[in-house]
């Protein structure tokens, strides 16, 4: 019989609603049978392309001898850590603070007060070196509640006061100061000193796509001219996309490389690392004219467009990293990697050959598994080794073709439906920039459909969100600040684009939200709203991850929000959320990029272009194309007809003696109108 996460609306929890453990979802309802049947809680955390999850899905929750002991002496509850970031961030502390690390899956011991007592993360079926077993855990917990109960209560008691503790992050009395040019300049130098002149990237393995310090390099780079800047993103966008942490079949990034070379990836598909690079290949390109990062944008624009795409018009959460490797076994890479042999099945020796060259297929394999052994050797991830041979287009083509044709009969990763809104919002941004790039509309309507979405569904009328939907149902979950501060985001980039000033409206009714339920009296921002589901604290990180912070990211959204509005009262907003960057940004640059880049945005003024004419004017186009080219650091742009009031940037501008006119301004504060592309162009630093 299914358990209790039949009915969820997260498919992570209905993976599991088949498990003998009596699963139930995070809810008081859970707190109180563990105090009605005094036993402790298990807090399982996961997400739904984890891999490890799975392995421990497998050999302990799917095991039911396992189960009826977890039935019997404790309460089981499962958490989507995409659904409940707020769940996540907050126990994931403690379990870093216990044990000096943490991942997924998360295992946490908690009181039926849900105070966590002990802690852990993947634990075997059978004990190995240094690693006790699943069962073994379970014992010694249970032993442990029941014969020094009081004990455990005092330990789950201190942690929660040390938790507790660390709350609040303080940015000093009087009128602290936003970061200035000098502390980009240390920022600058912190990411040089860590970056990795050789292969790429910042750091050794594993090696995560760092987005949001690319974007902030870039943006540095059209502020200042600094070439080391430039070189930095160069070469780090150069190595994954020749590495096979992209797809070099379908498009599209893996989660994140575990050598320091980009060729291993873990072969999951996050929308957050897509809609991101997409958006950073796409400034390259926008910075430099690089034909590679031309293509690697349109390609991951396609790849969120072809794969990633649900019925509703948004954009699932993730793709599996397993799949089916055509024995019955569910086995990791299986659906990108490939043998020499496979290679010949599909091409013909002449063709595989050239292809194996190519792509770097050896018989040894360049992935560690047993995928393909005993069927033509090793396996190996398609990349673009350098050295490899040239080769003509055409017959690549042809090769692509062919491959990615014979790949889609192999058995798909899974994939997570579920609708995240902060994540869509990253996509929306990265769809309507790109669109709007390279004259590709139709890219520029998957993100209003998107957007659309979420306004019909995920938003009610007070400006409140929803965090995630499924299949057109929303879960019952509250956003949480990043959903708010990315939806925002890609509204107003989509409003930049489009030039339908509805998308600032409602970027403003969300931001309205943020300052009113996220905000605290000192300018700093929580996770959660004032009045969401009280837990053990109100979790609050301006650090970015895999995705920019919520912190930064309604900086960001703010401050060009404040810019298309006048509305100073958002702009001194984001002035005083972007004062942790001047704490942070020297010394751990990697962590905080999307507020570095937020920083030199608003060290940039932002400049406030507002271009009038008819829709349908040759020049008003002409113009508006030159504005969303141009480099100049977080530019917001608003378009639209002479005597417009939809967007407050654009009242009171007028023609040029009959002609589509271009206002450059900082601070409403704007130079003499211009109807010359190049003379904008010079203005905007383009």
């Amino acid at each position: 019989m299914p358990n209790r996460l039949a009915h969820e609306t997260s498919p992570y929890l209905l993976q599991h609603a088949e498990n003998p453990v009596d699963w139930r979802p995070w809810s008081d309802e859970a707190f109180e049978e563990a105090r009605s049947r005094g036993v402790p809680v298990l807090l399982s955390v996961g997400y739904s392309s984890c891999h490890w999850c799975h392995v421990m899905a497998h050999e302990s929750f799917e095991d039911a001898e396992t189960a009826e002991y977890l039935n019997a002496h404790f309460v089981s509850v499962k958490v989507d850590r995409e659904e409940r970031p707020d769940v996540d961030a907050v126990y994931m502390e403690a379990v870093q603070a216990a044990t000096g690390q943490g991942g997924w899956p998360m295992t946490v011991f908690l009181t039926p007060d849900a105070e966590p007592f002990y802690f852990g993360t993947y634990f075997p079926p059978r004990p190995r070196p240094g690693m006790p077993s699943f069962r073994q855990v379970l014992e010694g917990v249970r032993a442990a509640w029941s014969d020094r109960r009081d004990e455990v209560r005092e330990v789950a008691g201190k942690i929660v006061r040390d938790l507790a503790g660390r709350t609040g992050i303080a940015l000093g009395s009087g009128a602290p100061q936003p970061p200035g040019a000098e502390d980009m300049a240390a920022a600058l130098m912190g990411l040089t000193r860590e970056f990795d002149a050789v292969r790429g990237g910042f750091g050794g393995a594993p090696k995560f796509p760092p987005s949001m310090a690319l974007e902030f390099l870039l943006r540095h780079y059209a502020r200042t001219g600094s070439e080391g800047a430039l070189q930095m993103v160069q070469a780090t966008c150069e190595a994954m996309a020749r590495g096979g942490i992209y797809d070099q079949l379908g498009g599209g990034f893996a989660r994140y490389s575990v050598d320091a070379e980009w060729i291993v990836p873990h072969f999951e598909k996050m929308l957050y690392d897509n809609a991101l690079l997409c958006r950073v290949y796409a400034h390259l390109w926008r910075a430099t004219g690089s034909d590679l990062a031309r293509r690697v944008a349109l390609e991951t624009a396609d790849f969120l467009v072809r794969e990633m795409r649900t019925e509703q018009g948004g954009f699932a959460s993730a793709l599996d990293a397993d799949s089916d490797d055509g024995t019955g076994r569910h086995v990791e890479g299986a659906y990108y990697v490939w043998t020499p042999e496979q290679l010949r099945e599909v091409l013909g020796e002449a063709d595989a050959e050239q292809a194996a060259a190519y792509f770097g297929v050896t018989e040894d394999g360049t992935f560690d598994s047993d995928i393909s052994r005993g069927r033509g050797g090793g396996a190996s991830v398609l990349q673009l080794p350098d050295g490899a041979p040239p080769a003509d287009a055409a017959r690549l083509a042809s090769v692509r073709e062919r491959l990615l044709a014979a790949r889609e009969r192999r058995e798909r990763p899974g994939r997570d439906d579920k609708i995240v809104a902060a994540w869509n919002g990253l996509a929306i941004a990265a769809l309507a920039e790109t669109g709007a790039y390279f004259d590709r509309p139709d890219l520029v309507e998957a993100a209003t459909e998107a957007a659309d979405l979420l306004v019909r569904l995920h938003m009610d009328t007070g400006g409140r969100l929803a965090r995630t939907s499924l299949g057109g149902a929303v879960g019952g979950h509250a956003g949480v600040l990043e959903d708010y501060a990315d939806v925002a985001e890609g509204f107003l980039a989509l409003a930049a684009v489009s030039g339908e000033g509805v998308w600032v409206d409602f970027a403003g009714l969300l931001l309205d939200t943020v300052l009113h339920h996220f905000a605290a009296e000192d300018g700093t921002l929580f996770d959660t709203a004032d009045d969401a589901e009280a837990l053990i604290r109100r979790p609050q990180d301006p650090t970015d991850n895999a995705a920019p912070s919520g912190w930064t990211a309604a900086a960001g959204a703010l401050l060009s929000y404040a810019a298309v509005s006048g509305s100073s009262r958002h702009r001194e907003a984001a002035e005083r959320a972007l004062v942790v960057v001047r704490a942070l940004g020297g010394r751990v640059p990697r962590f905080i990029g999307w507020g570095l880049a937020v920083a030199e945005a608003l060290l940039d003024g932002p400049r406030e272009v507002a271009v009038v004419g008819p829709d349908d004017d040759p020049g008003t186009r002409a113009l508006h194309r030159a504005a969303l080219l141009a480099t100049a650091p977080g530019a917001v742009i608003a378009v639209g007809a002479p005597g417009s009031e939809e967007v407050p940037l654009l009242e009171g501008r007028v023609l040029l003696e009959g002609r589509p006119a271009a206002y450059v301004c900082r601070h409403f504060t704007c130079d003499a109108p211009t109807d010359d592309v190049a003379a904008l162009t010079a203005r905007l630093g383009g």
